[in-house]
């Protein structure tokens, strides 16, 4: 059995009658340290995916295992990196990540606690800002403050759901080349959720691109089987490097192009006719309300409206 598998995973969201089937039939095998990106469009379901992996949503249908154990909770043995850094604003860098390794290893003695905190902030070349809170971070170091944290938890797999998106380019790239350094220094088994098929090569062993909703589902694996350490400048001229981009950005072009499936459903609109005033004004010259027809319209219109 696989490291991580999904087999058949399937998750919707709403009422019966007005349902949406966001993921469908996802099928997913990960061997122990082995670095995945997942990448598609905003808004096919990467961010429903990674939380259902993180136990933090439940499937409808198919089964997640983590080393042969059902994924039924969120659970230290996943960690997980957000878009939005998640940190406690009123906590230092050393306290943020601090108060995730004493809920991990509650059982260490404060000394092993405080060492294990430290080299995991020396880790991400946070020790000059260790003092500081978010609020007095960037943007780039916060996120690593954030990875920081995952990594100190000692997961068995970290879970990344877009964690440069909000950053510039520059800062981009080198939290790009901080989480492959990480990877290379920790082999832990990694999935990256991006909608940026450069970062995904650039960081992946594989990439599994993603179709466009509603019931979005993984496309067919493909190897990046280029050499690490990579380099960025080497790419760029790097023939293979161009075969597995052309590759996946067709898949992803492939899948946009497809026919969407519309749904009619009943629209009421709201009542937003003007007054009607070509009828004569009122005995004590103020209207209690406007003046307008009464009759309310129906009309079909498609449910992505």
């Amino acid at each position: 059995m696989s490291f991580l598998e999904l087999a058949g995973v399937g998750k919707g969201f709403g009422a019966s009658g007005t349902r949406t089937e966001v993921l469908k039939d996802i099928h997913l095998s990960m061997e122990r340290g082995e670095f995945v990106a997942i990448v598609g469009y905003s808004g096919s379901g990467k961010t429903t995916l990674i939380s259902l992996i993180a136990g933090l949503l439940k499937p409808d249908a198919g089964v997640i295992s983590l080393a042969g154990r059902p994924v039924n909770g969120p659970g230290p043995d996943r960690g997980t990196v957000f878009q939005n850094y998640s940190l406690l604003p009123w906590l230092t860098v050393f306290e943020n990540i601090h108060l995730a390794v004493d809920q991990c290893f509650a059982d260490w003695t404060p000394v092993r606690k405080i060492e294990h905190t430290e080299r995991y902030i020396s880790m991400v070349n946070l020790t000059p800002a260790r003092d500081q809170r978010p609020g007095e971070l960037s943007g780039g170091m916060r996120q690593r403050v954030s990875v920081a944290r995952a990594l100190a938890m000692d997961p068995q797999i970290l879970l990344l759901d877009e964690p440069l998106s909000a950053l510039d380019a520059l800062t981009r790239a080198n939290l790009q080349d901080e989480i492959s350094r990480i990877w290379l220094e920790n082999q832990k088994t990694v999935i990256l959720i991006t909608n940026d098929p450069d970062e995904g090569i650039y960081l992946a062993d594989r990439i599994l691109p993603m179709t466009t909703g509603p019931g979005a589902t993984l496309g067919a694996s493909i190897r990046v089987d280029l050499p690490r350490p990579r380099d960025r400048k080497s790419l760029n001229h790097c023939g293979r490097y161009k075969e597995i981009r052309r590759e996946v950005i067709g898949c992803l072009l492939k899948s946009a192009a497809r026919p969407a499936s519309e749904v009619m459903r009943a629209c009421v609109l709201p009542d937003i006719e003007p007054e009607d005033l070509s009828l004569p004004p009122p005995l004590l010259g103020v209207r209690k309300r406007p003046l307008r027809r009464r009759d309310r319209k129906t009309i079909d219109v498609p449910s992505h409206v």
